[in-house]
């Protein structure tokens, strides 16, 4: 099938849940990116099995976005299916206070990290409180081992429901070992979708949860730049910080076009009304040069591309990279893997 037809079998297999050119940029954080050709809201199992029956009877390209927190969207768009998770059933928490010492908390794809940070709190649940400062949601969280404030996804998460949409084997229950979690990494495939996650949380009191929760907005008024961004553009490296070197390299304020290096942050990079995708890639490609030439330091995105051709370019043998073992991040010869899961879905 060319590439038209492709498209056309996967809007009839889809039906009516499909909306045709839909502009991604308002499912995204920087608030920028072009068109998806297909775009299907996934809020049930049922819309995840017609989304698994498109693909494996088209082969369609597939994106899948959540809160778009992690995510740089082309200006040209998405060429394939893009699947949103959001809403209904994929919102949903539920908590079970069996346990003497425990609780366990059920969270759908769909929900978002600081929503889900307050209800375990509100619960008399403790291990979740980080999540307030991370805008994200729990599909994408699982995917890259989201993390903040001394804790992460790997610490208390029991198991997560996935559907491979590549595959015929349903929903699967993957449990930490499997997720092979590392720094900012889980083993899940592209073609993997989480539907939901459970998390084995602790015991304390609400007003102890909500005081830390009070500490961690606090922290993340003074330290972090509001607007569009995607939080933190880099991972950091071994024992030190994306953000130091890349404010010691002097490029805090550092702009082209209408992307620049934030003055408050220098791993984040704001993005203006108006500002195109390029902008903001010409800036991370100058930032990780700038970075290398001063320090040695190969930086490895964080952020993930969706619909860019265009590779990071090879800046040579580094004297260190922020890529851990295990790590989905860039290779070392420069390469930017392209996104077919938004991080923070």
């Amino acid at each position: 099938m060319t590439e038209i037809d492709i498209v056309r079998r996967a809007a009839d297999i889809l039906g009516a849940r499909a909306e045709q050119q839909v502009e991604l940029a308002g499912f995204t954080t920087f608030r920028i990116g072009g068109p998806a050709r297909l775009l299907i809201r996934a809020q049930s199992t049922n819309d995840f099995a017609v989304v698994h029956d498109a693909v494996r009877s088209t082969g369609i390209e597939v994106l899948i976005i959540g809160q778009g927190s992690n995510l740089l969207v082309a200006d040209a768009g998405w060429p394939g299916l893009v699947v949103v998770v959001g809403g209904g059933a994929s919102d949903a928490i539920t908590i079970d206070h069996s346990g003497d010492d425990e609780i366990l908390v059920r969270a759908g794809a769909g929900v978002k990290l600081p929503v889900l940070a307050r209800r375990s709190v509100s619960e008399g649940a403790t291990g979740l409180e980080w999540m307030v400062g991370v805008p994200g949601s729990v599909g994408g969280a699982v995917r890259m081992n989201a993390g903040g404030h001394g804790s992460d996804m790997a610490t208390n998460i029991v198991s997560a429901d996935v559907v491979d949409l590549a595959a015929d084997a349903g929903v699967l229950s993957r449990s930490p070992d499997s997720l092979e979690f590392a720094y900012r990494h889980s083993a899940l495939a592209p073609s993997e979708v989480v539907i939901h996650a459970t998390f084995r949380c602790g015991v304390g009191p609400t007003s102890a949860g909500e005081e830390i929760l009070r500490g961690i907005v606090r922290w993340r008024r003074a330290h972090q730049p509001g607007g569009a961004n995607c939080g933190s553009v880099f991972t950091n490296p071994p024992g030190d910080s994306a953000g130091r070197l890349i404010d010691a390299a002097g490029l805090k304020g550092k702009r082209i076009g209408g992307a620049s290096v934030s003055d408050k942050h220098a791993n984040f990079i704001q993005a203006d009304p108006g500002t195109s995708s390029a902008d903001v890639w010409a800036l991370i490609v100058l930032v990780r040069a700038h970075v290398f030439d001063r320090f040695g330091v190969l930086l490895t995105p964080e952020v993930r591309t969706a619909g860019f051709s265009a590779e990071l370019p090879s800046l040579g043998r580094p004297a260190r990279t922020t890529k851990a073992s295990g790590s989905a991040g860039a290779s070392a010869s420069g390469e930017l893997p392209p996104a077919t899961s938004d991080p923070n879905h």
